[in-house]
Protein backbone atom coordinates (compact mmCIF):
# COMPACT_ATOMS: atom_id res chain seq x y z
CA UNK A 1 0.00 0.00 0.00
CA UNK A 2 1.54 3.24 -1.04
CA UNK A 3 2.30 5.94 2.01
CA UNK A 4 3.14 9.35 2.13
CA UNK A 5 7.02 10.58 2.36
CA UNK A 6 6.65 12.17 5.58
CA UNK A 7 3.79 12.81 8.03
CA UNK A 8 3.82 16.66 7.96
CA UNK A 9 3.52 17.37 11.75
CA UNK A 10 6.43 19.64 11.52
CA UNK A 11 6.11 23.68 12.30
CA UNK A 12 9.68 25.63 11.25
CA UNK A 13 11.03 29.13 12.01
CA UNK A 14 13.66 29.88 9.11
CA UNK A 15 15.40 32.79 10.47
CA UNK A 16 18.52 35.49 8.69
CA UNK A 17 20.91 35.33 10.59
CA UNK A 18 22.79 39.41 10.28
CA UNK A 19 20.48 42.35 11.34
CA UNK A 20 17.96 39.56 12.25
CA UNK A 21 19.05 37.74 15.23
CA UNK A 22 22.26 39.91 15.94
CA UNK A 23 22.45 43.62 15.61
CA UNK A 24 25.65 43.57 13.60
CA UNK A 25 26.95 41.60 11.04
CA UNK A 26 28.54 38.58 12.49
CA UNK A 27 32.17 38.96 10.82
CA UNK A 28 32.49 41.49 13.54
CA UNK A 29 34.38 39.66 15.42
CA UNK A 30 36.61 38.09 13.22
CA UNK A 31 37.80 41.32 11.83
CA UNK A 32 38.69 42.40 15.60
CA UNK A 33 41.18 39.18 16.23
CA UNK A 34 43.32 40.06 12.95
CA UNK A 35 43.15 43.73 13.22
CA UNK A 36 41.19 44.81 10.51
CA UNK A 37 38.95 47.95 10.12
CA UNK A 38 35.35 46.56 9.38
CA UNK A 39 34.25 49.89 7.79
CA UNK A 40 37.50 49.72 5.65
CA UNK A 41 36.56 46.16 4.53
CA UNK A 42 32.74 46.48 3.89
CA UNK A 43 33.92 49.93 1.79
CA UNK A 44 36.10 47.75 -0.62
CA UNK A 45 34.21 44.92 -0.75
CA UNK A 46 31.26 47.27 -1.97
CA UNK A 47 33.92 49.15 -4.73
CA UNK A 48 34.64 45.86 -5.66
CA UNK A 49 32.14 45.40 -8.50
CA UNK A 50 32.62 48.76 -9.96
CA UNK A 51 36.49 48.75 -9.82
CA UNK A 52 37.03 45.08 -11.90
CA UNK A 53 34.41 46.53 -14.02
CA UNK A 54 36.50 49.22 -15.01
CA UNK A 55 39.06 46.91 -16.09
CA UNK A 56 37.05 44.48 -17.80
CA UNK A 57 35.83 42.01 -15.42
CA UNK A 58 32.47 41.06 -14.30
CA UNK A 59 32.24 39.81 -10.65
CA UNK A 60 28.89 39.08 -8.74
CA UNK A 61 28.80 41.20 -6.12
CA UNK A 62 27.00 38.62 -3.81
CA UNK A 63 30.18 36.79 -4.26
CA UNK A 64 32.78 39.13 -4.10
CA UNK A 65 32.95 39.22 -0.08
CA UNK A 66 33.60 35.99 0.30
CA UNK A 67 36.29 36.44 -2.60
CA UNK A 68 37.91 39.38 -0.68
CA UNK A 69 38.28 37.30 2.75
CA UNK A 70 40.23 35.16 0.57
CA UNK A 71 42.75 37.65 -0.74
CA UNK A 72 43.31 39.12 3.00
CA UNK A 73 44.44 35.81 3.81
CA UNK A 74 46.40 35.38 0.97
CA UNK A 75 47.83 38.76 1.36
CA UNK A 76 48.80 37.78 4.85
CA UNK A 77 46.79 40.48 6.64
CA UNK A 78 44.18 37.46 7.87
CA UNK A 79 47.24 34.22 7.91
CA UNK A 80 45.91 31.46 9.39
CA UNK A 81 42.25 32.17 8.85
CA UNK A 82 40.62 28.29 8.92
CA UNK A 83 37.05 27.14 9.79
CA UNK A 84 38.35 26.72 13.48
CA UNK A 85 39.17 30.15 13.90
CA UNK A 86 35.99 31.00 12.09
CA UNK A 87 33.98 29.06 14.67
CA UNK A 88 36.13 30.18 17.72
CA UNK A 89 34.70 33.99 16.06
CA UNK A 90 31.83 33.24 16.50
CA UNK A 91 31.53 32.45 20.33
CA UNK A 92 31.85 36.09 20.35
CA UNK A 93 28.30 37.00 18.51
CA UNK A 94 26.26 39.15 20.61
CA UNK A 95 22.51 38.77 19.96
CA UNK A 96 19.52 40.61 20.45
CA UNK A 97 17.83 40.25 23.91
CA UNK A 98 15.93 37.18 24.70
CA UNK A 99 18.42 34.88 22.27
CA UNK A 100 19.01 32.29 22.62
CA UNK A 101 16.49 31.80 25.37
CA UNK A 102 13.65 32.20 22.61
CA UNK A 103 14.90 28.85 20.54
CA UNK A 104 14.38 26.91 23.71
CA UNK A 105 11.09 28.89 25.17
CA UNK A 106 9.78 28.33 21.63
CA UNK A 107 9.77 24.41 21.34
CA UNK A 108 8.67 24.81 25.01
CA UNK A 109 5.15 25.69 23.76
CA UNK A 110 4.47 23.00 22.00
CA UNK A 111 5.43 20.21 24.26
CA UNK A 112 3.06 21.84 26.55
CA UNK A 113 -0.42 21.31 24.63
CA UNK A 114 -1.47 17.82 25.59
CA UNK A 115 -3.16 17.63 22.04
CA UNK A 116 0.43 18.90 19.95
CA UNK A 117 2.01 15.97 21.62
CA UNK A 118 -0.82 13.52 20.83
CA UNK A 119 -0.21 14.05 17.24
CA UNK A 120 3.35 14.55 17.66
CA UNK A 121 4.25 18.17 16.64
CA UNK A 122 7.33 19.67 16.41
CA UNK A 123 8.96 22.74 16.17
CA UNK A 124 12.12 23.24 14.29
CA UNK A 125 14.63 26.32 13.74
CA UNK A 126 16.71 27.01 10.48
CA UNK A 127 19.42 29.71 10.05
CA UNK A 128 19.86 30.59 6.49
CA UNK A 129 22.13 33.57 6.04
CA UNK A 130 24.35 35.26 3.73
CA UNK A 131 26.87 35.30 6.51
CA UNK A 132 29.78 32.20 7.31
CA UNK A 133 28.51 28.69 8.12
CA UNK A 134 30.97 28.28 10.57
CA UNK A 135 30.92 30.99 12.93
CA UNK A 136 26.70 30.15 13.12
CA UNK A 137 27.86 26.78 14.15
CA UNK A 138 30.51 28.32 17.09
CA UNK A 139 27.78 30.55 18.35
CA UNK A 140 25.74 30.55 21.45
CA UNK A 141 22.66 29.74 19.07
CA UNK A 142 23.84 26.75 17.61
CA UNK A 143 22.60 23.72 20.33
CA UNK A 144 19.19 25.28 19.35
CA UNK A 145 19.29 25.49 15.70
CA UNK A 146 18.45 21.71 13.16
CA UNK A 147 20.71 23.15 10.32
CA UNK A 148 22.83 26.01 9.25
CA UNK A 149 22.78 27.26 5.21
CA UNK A 150 25.40 29.71 4.78
CA UNK A 151 28.83 30.16 3.19
CA UNK A 152 31.11 28.13 3.36
CA UNK A 153 34.90 27.66 2.67
CA UNK A 154 37.38 24.62 1.73
CA UNK A 155 40.88 24.59 3.62
CA UNK A 156 43.93 22.79 1.75
CA UNK A 157 42.19 22.06 -2.05
CA UNK A 158 42.87 18.92 -3.50
CA UNK A 159 45.77 19.40 -6.16
CA UNK A 160 46.00 17.80 -10.04
CA UNK A 161 46.40 14.56 -9.68
CA UNK A 162 44.83 13.39 -6.39
CA UNK A 163 42.91 10.95 -7.65
CA UNK A 164 45.59 8.53 -8.14
CA UNK A 165 47.20 8.58 -4.63
CA UNK A 166 46.52 6.70 -1.91
CA UNK A 167 47.22 9.25 0.41
CA UNK A 168 47.63 12.87 0.13
CA UNK A 169 50.04 14.70 2.27
CA UNK A 170 48.48 17.39 4.35
CA UNK A 171 51.69 18.95 5.43
CA UNK A 172 50.36 22.70 4.83
CA UNK A 173 48.39 24.47 8.61
CA UNK A 174 44.90 24.60 7.59
CA UNK A 175 43.50 28.01 6.28
CA UNK A 176 40.68 28.62 3.92
CA UNK A 177 41.92 28.73 0.25
CA UNK A 178 38.75 28.07 -1.91
CA UNK A 179 34.86 29.00 -1.76
CA UNK A 180 32.83 25.63 -0.95
CA UNK A 181 29.24 26.84 -0.65
CA UNK A 182 27.51 30.64 -1.54
CA UNK A 183 24.49 31.35 -0.84
CA UNK A 184 23.26 35.23 -1.73
CA UNK A 185 19.90 36.58 -1.39
CA UNK A 186 18.35 34.50 -4.14
CA UNK A 187 19.60 31.57 -3.91
CA UNK A 188 18.75 31.61 -0.05
CA UNK A 189 14.89 30.26 -1.54
CA UNK A 190 16.57 26.50 -2.42
CA UNK A 191 17.28 26.56 1.26
CA UNK A 192 13.24 26.86 1.84
CA UNK A 193 12.56 24.42 -0.94
CA UNK A 194 15.22 21.89 0.94
CA UNK A 195 13.45 22.48 4.13
CA UNK A 196 10.17 22.27 2.48
CA UNK A 197 10.74 19.05 0.44
CA UNK A 198 12.82 17.29 3.05
CA UNK A 199 16.23 17.32 0.92
CA UNK A 200 17.90 17.78 4.55
CA UNK A 201 16.74 15.44 6.35
CA UNK A 202 16.44 12.52 3.37
CA UNK A 203 19.73 12.92 0.83
CA UNK A 204 18.00 10.68 -1.98
CA UNK A 205 15.18 13.60 -2.43
CA UNK A 206 16.86 16.17 -5.03
CA UNK A 207 15.33 19.81 -4.42
CA UNK A 208 14.76 20.33 -8.03
CA UNK A 209 12.75 16.71 -8.04
CA UNK A 210 9.35 16.69 -8.71
CA UNK A 211 7.52 16.49 -4.93
CA UNK A 212 3.68 16.21 -4.85
CA UNK A 213 2.29 18.81 -1.90
CA UNK A 214 1.48 16.04 0.31
CA UNK A 215 5.16 13.95 0.26
CA UNK A 216 6.83 17.22 1.36
CA UNK A 217 8.19 17.45 4.68
CA UNK A 218 7.51 20.86 6.10
CA UNK A 219 5.10 22.42 3.81
CA UNK A 220 5.30 26.26 2.97
CA UNK A 221 2.28 26.79 5.34
CA UNK A 222 3.86 25.65 7.80
CA UNK A 223 6.87 27.61 7.78
CA UNK A 224 7.16 31.07 9.50
CA UNK A 225 10.04 33.69 7.91
CA UNK A 226 12.00 36.18 9.67
CA UNK A 227 13.93 38.24 8.06
CA UNK A 228 14.90 42.50 8.82
CA UNK A 229 14.54 44.14 5.46
CA UNK A 230 14.36 44.21 1.52
CA UNK A 231 17.16 41.66 1.10
CA UNK A 232 14.95 38.90 1.87
CA UNK A 233 12.41 39.70 -0.57
CA UNK A 234 12.33 36.41 -2.51
CA UNK A 235 12.38 34.23 0.83
CA UNK A 236 9.62 36.33 1.80
CA UNK A 237 7.60 36.16 -1.47
CA UNK A 238 8.17 32.26 -1.72
CA UNK A 239 7.24 31.42 2.00
CA UNK A 240 4.17 33.98 1.86
CA UNK A 241 2.75 32.59 -1.55
CA UNK A 242 3.04 29.14 -0.29
CA UNK A 243 0.69 30.23 2.44
CA UNK A 244 2.85 30.55 5.27
CA UNK A 245 3.83 33.45 7.72
CA UNK A 246 6.75 35.90 7.04
CA UNK A 247 7.49 38.93 9.62
CA UNK A 248 10.52 41.59 10.03
CA UNK A 249 12.35 43.21 12.41
CA UNK A 250 14.00 46.37 13.22
CA UNK A 251 16.41 47.58 15.56
CA UNK A 252 14.73 49.81 17.77
CA UNK A 253 17.42 52.55 18.10
CA UNK A 254 17.28 52.53 14.27
CA UNK A 255 14.01 54.73 13.29
CA UNK A 256 15.06 54.16 9.04
CA UNK A 257 14.78 50.21 9.83
CA UNK A 258 11.41 50.56 11.04
CA UNK A 259 9.85 52.91 7.90
CA UNK A 260 11.94 49.95 5.57
CA UNK A 261 9.66 47.30 7.63
CA UNK A 262 6.44 49.48 7.86
CA UNK A 263 6.82 50.30 3.67
CA UNK A 264 7.23 46.24 3.37
CA UNK A 265 4.18 45.74 5.09
CA UNK A 266 2.42 48.05 3.32
CA UNK A 267 3.69 46.42 -0.77
CA UNK A 268 2.27 43.33 1.33
CA UNK A 269 5.66 41.70 1.36
CA UNK A 270 5.43 40.86 5.01
CA UNK A 271 2.37 39.99 7.26
CA UNK A 272 3.59 41.85 10.10
CA UNK A 273 6.78 43.33 11.50
CA UNK A 274 8.07 44.27 15.36
CA UNK A 275 11.39 45.21 17.38
CA UNK A 276 14.31 42.69 17.59
CA UNK A 277 13.74 41.80 20.73
CA UNK A 278 12.98 38.10 21.96
CA UNK A 279 12.65 38.45 25.28
CA UNK A 280 9.59 36.85 26.97
CA UNK A 281 6.00 38.71 26.12
CA UNK A 282 7.58 41.06 23.52
CA UNK A 283 5.60 42.07 20.65
CA UNK A 284 7.61 39.75 18.65
CA UNK A 285 7.64 36.94 21.56
CA UNK A 286 3.86 37.26 21.38
CA UNK A 287 3.25 37.31 17.50
CA UNK A 288 5.37 34.15 16.82
CA UNK A 289 3.84 32.11 19.94
CA UNK A 290 0.48 33.48 18.52
CA UNK A 291 1.17 32.33 14.85
CA UNK A 292 3.13 29.01 16.00
CA UNK A 293 -0.26 27.86 17.89
CA UNK A 294 -1.94 28.72 15.06
CA UNK A 295 -0.22 26.63 12.75
CA UNK A 296 -0.30 23.82 15.42
CA UNK A 297 -3.87 23.70 16.06
CA UNK A 298 -4.33 23.91 12.53
CA UNK A 299 -2.00 20.64 12.13
CA UNK A 300 -4.20 19.15 15.23
CA UNK A 301 -7.41 20.22 13.10
CA UNK A 302 -6.60 18.65 9.84
CA UNK A 303 -5.19 15.40 11.56
CA UNK A 304 -8.28 15.04 13.43
CA UNK A 305 -10.45 15.65 10.40
CA UNK A 306 -8.23 13.39 8.20
CA UNK A 307 -8.85 10.05 10.74
CA UNK A 308 -12.54 11.13 11.05
CA UNK A 309 -12.99 10.85 7.03
CA UNK A 310 -11.37 7.94 6.75
CA UNK A 311 -13.04 6.06 9.69
CA UNK A 312 -16.31 3.81 9.04
CA UNK A 313 -18.91 3.31 11.98
CA UNK A 314 -18.64 -0.21 13.07
CA UNK A 315 -21.44 -2.33 12.69
CA UNK A 316 -24.54 -1.91 15.85
CA UNK A 317 -27.87 -3.24 16.69
CA UNK A 318 -30.96 -1.30 14.91
CA UNK A 319 -32.94 1.03 17.34
CA UNK A 320 -36.64 1.02 16.48
CA UNK A 321 -38.94 4.19 16.31
CA UNK A 322 -41.73 4.57 19.43
CA UNK A 323 -44.18 3.51 16.76
CA UNK A 324 -42.49 0.29 15.59
CA UNK A 325 -41.89 -0.61 19.14
CA UNK A 326 -45.75 -0.52 20.04
CA UNK A 327 -46.88 -2.36 17.04
CA UNK A 328 -44.59 -4.99 17.91
CA UNK A 329 -45.29 -4.99 21.57
CA UNK A 330 -48.86 -4.69 20.33
CA UNK A 331 -48.35 -8.22 18.05
CA UNK A 332 -46.75 -10.57 21.10
CA UNK A 333 -49.74 -9.92 23.39
CA UNK A 334 -52.21 -13.24 23.51
CA UNK A 335 -55.46 -12.63 21.63
CA UNK A 336 -58.65 -12.91 23.86
CA UNK A 337 -62.08 -14.09 22.78
CA UNK A 338 -65.32 -13.58 23.67
CA UNK A 339 -68.61 -14.74 24.43
CA UNK A 340 -72.04 -14.86 24.49
CA UNK A 341 -73.48 -15.93 27.91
Amino acid sequence: MASTLFTQNIVACVWDFDKTLIPDYMQAPLFRRFGVDEASFWAETNALVGTYRKRGYNISAEISYLNHLLTYVLSGQMAGLSNKVLRECGADIKFYPGLPKFFEASRAWVQAKPEYVKHEIQLEHYVVSTGLAEMVRGSALAPYIDAVWACEFVENPLQPGFMQQNEFPMDAAAEIAQIGVMIDNTTKTRAIFEINKGTNKNAAIDVNAKVTPEDRRIPLQNMIYIADGPSDVPCFSVVKQGGGKTYAVYNPAVRAEFEQNDRLRQSGRIDHYGPADYTENSPTSNWLHLQIEKMCDRLVADREAAVASRMTRPPRHLNASPEEEAARKAALQPKQSTFLE
